[in-house]
């Protein structure tokens, strides 16, 4: 077979997956584990081959004519580049992990059938938009994405959070979406194609017309896509849904969507320096903010959201900057080491025997029970806070120097105040991210808090799937010197400068959360609830009895009470209640927008009511009495009727001589 079609299977095999488990789901269920995993791990072997073939050499195009449409022909295209190659190789990679994994975790779900199909059509859509060669096309998995992250998010539909959650997620992207879909018409009307290739050779030449709008336009979508800030409020909630869907999100689809789209289009974004500048912002903003959170939570779950949002904001910053290399570089090493994170997670979840214990502060005991999440969950958290040499390192330390570079004027891509804004922010981000990566570490594994019950091991596939993660999460960055071919042939050593820096904030910011801790346990081993959770057989004093009574009350026993020694309240200080609600944004976009259009549709409904119905009340209204007034005239009496005619007669009679008294005195 040619690269094209082995290109081709490659998103299909997993849309054909996901049909026919939906289809055989029921008569033949034995079948339905097989079709997830099976297809799925094809297209990550043709991938993997397809990868190979293209070897980072000049890209390989093909295209048919979808449909004449009269104006802007649609095409039917495939573009396979170095980049395209690699992301596909991640999506396969991870996606297989993810349906392997969920054989496990959801072996008892009833609607694992449906699950599973959806899993296997995200993966596609996925797939379809790493290897599109057209714009529309690409749109098309664009919005499959968005359907199946709605009802994957919602999987545990019966909890009102699941259902609120996936709400919000396809509203918020959708909102992005809307401007996306104007600037691609608009994109395509000035470069008279969809193609990915024209439209980058007309933005090259200077054939955009309107670049700015343009790029504005689009960047709605991606911030809405890959939650950049202020879209990126959807992606903290989605955590509602299963943790193997959380994995495949943050790792490999969705998220990555939008900065795939950038790096494919970047000289599109590149023609307008008030854009990369906007990109920029958005980055910085979503870094800091996005970390400062991270610190200040105490789901486990919404700790790696936030985390995801920081990181994505890495890969746009690296973007602002001109470096599609460096962006995609830290795009596959951010999809091993998060996945490995969320599947980590999952372990821990799994071990408590229910999805709602997912708070660090009540976890406790766990790093002896665990032993395979404990050691990758590790391995996955020192790639996060890009401690050398793993591959967290490499690719972060190739943001940063591209940065500098920008910084210093050494860039003709982008301006030089966007790079020195995401090099500040990158920095800032480092530390704060080493921090509440050893936070995390901290309370979920040297915690004080509640001995979740021990529900047994956790299934075999599900260890040996974090084992297959960590190793990408140890070594990919150590393969820098091999795959330049597929990354426009830039060199991503690091540089001294920006490699001691980062690594130094890095580990400032880890041994600064270590001291905190320490410093939090100390101070609570002297309180009496301190002294209870220390030595639980206690000393009988009044004091510790009526502590005692007070977390009983509040957490049920002292089993279940949380752990005080949390560093991030020290660490964070009084900004500490405005970072665990994410700085109030929910707040702000409910008092902008929520309450003015449940205002407007309360004024609507008043009007309907008062006003419309009034109006339909009165015109039924009038035939009915007039109905009624004959009704009564027509009764069947004779004598009423000759009183009728007399009195008619009598009104003409008064009437004639009025008249003829008028006329006479005229």
């Amino acid at each position: 077979m040619t690269t094209t079609t082995l290109a081709v299977l490659v998103p299909l095999l997993p849309f054909l997956g996901a049909a026919a488990g939906l289809l055989l789901g029921r008569r033949a269920p034995g079948f339905v584990r097989p079709l997830a995993v099976l297809p799925t791990f094809a297209a990550f072997v043709l991938a993997v081959v397809v990868a190979v073939d293209q070897g980072g050499d000049k890209a390989i195009d093909a295209a048919t004519r979808l449909t004449p449409t009269g104006s802007v022909p649609i095409d039917l295209a495939l573009h396979l580049d170095g980049f395209a190659v690699l992301v596909a190789v991640l999506v396969g990679l991870v996606a297989t992990c993810v349906q392997l994994y969920s054989t496990g975790y959801l072996r008892d779900d009833p609607r694992y059938t449906s699950y599973a199909a959806l899993v296997s059509l995200f993966t596609s859509a996925m797939l379809l938009v790493v290897y599109s060669g057209d714009l529309m096309v690409l749109l098309v998995g664009w919005e499959i994405m968005g359907i199946c992250s709605y009802f994957l998010v919602g999987h545990y539909w019966e909890t009102p959070e699941a259902r609120a959650a996936s709400l919000k997620a396809f509203l918020v992207t959708k909102l992005g979406d809307v401007p996306f879909l104007i600037g691609l018409f608009a994109l395509a009307t000035d470069a008279g194609t969809f193609r990915i290739t024209g439209v980058v050779q007309a933005a090259l030449t200077g054939g955009i017309a309107h670049p700015t709008l343009i790029a504005l336009l689009l960047l709605a979508g991606v911030a809405g896509k890959s939650a950049q800030f202020p879209l990126h409020t959807w992606l903290p909630d989605a955590m509602a849904g299963p943790t193997p869907v959380s994995a495949l999100i943050h790792a490999a689809t969705m998220v990555a969507a939008g900065i795939y789209f950038v790096a494919r289009l970047l000289p599109v974004f590149a023609a307008s320096a008030a854009a990369m500048t906007v990109l920029a912002v958005m980055a910085a903003i979503t870094m800091v903010g996005s970390a400062l959170a991270a610190l200040a939570q105490d789901d486990i779950k919404r700790v790696l959201a936030y985390s995801t949002i920081g990181q994505l904001g890495y890969l746009s910053g690296a973007l602002a900057v001109g470096d599609r290399g460096a962006a995609v570089f830290h795009l596959l090493s951010h999809g091993a080491f998060k996945a490995l994170l969320f599947l980590a997670a999952g372990v821990v979840i799994h071990a408590t025997g229910t999805n709602s214990l997912t708070a660090m502060s009540r976890m406790g005991g766990l790093a002896k029970r665990i032993p395979d999440a404990f050691w990758t969950m590790t391995v996955a958290l020192l790639a996060l806070a890009a401690i050398p040499p793993f591959a967290g390192f490499f690719s972060k330390e190739a943001v940063l120097s591209a940065a500098e570079h920008t910084a210093l004027g050494e860039s003709q891509v982008a301006p030089s105040g966007a790079g020195w804004t995401v090099l500040v922010a990158g920095l800032l981000t480092a530390l704060l991210t080493a921090a509440y990566a050893t936070r995390l570490w901290l309370l979920a594994f040297r915690g004080r808090g509640a001995e979740a019950p021990d529900h047994g091991k956790q299934p075999v596939v599900m260890n040996a799937v974090l084992w297959v993660l960590a190793i990408p999460s140890i070594g990919f960055g150590l393969t820098t010197g091999y795959l330049g071919d597929w990354f426009d042939g830039r060199a991503l050593t690091p540089a001294v400068t920006t490699a001691v820096l980062s690594t130094g904030v890095a580990l400032v910011g880890g041994l600064v959360t270590y001291a905190a801790w320490r410093h939090t346990s100390a101070l609570a081993a002297r309180t009496p609830m301190g002294a209870v959770a220390a030595h639980p057989e206690g000393d009988g004093s009044l004091v510790e009895e009526e502590a005692i009574a007070s977390h009983t009350e509040v957490y049920g026993s002292i089993a279940s009470a949380p752990d005080p020694a949390d560093p991030g309240r020290l660490l964070l200080g009084p900004l500490h209640r405005h970072a665990a609600t994410g700085f109030h944004l929910d707040a702000v976009y409910h008092a902008l927008f929520v309450r003015p259009v449940l205002a407007a549709a309360g004024l609507v409904r008043f009007l309907d009511r008062e006003v419309v119905e009034t109006y339909v009340r009165a015109a039924s209204a009038g035939p009915r009495w007039l109905g009624w007034a004959v009704r009564r005239a027509q009764n069947g009496n004779v004598q009423s009727y000759l009183s009728a005619l007399l009195a008619g007669s009598l009104v003409l009679a008064a009437a004639v001589v009025v008249l003829a008294n008028v006329t006479a005195g005229s």
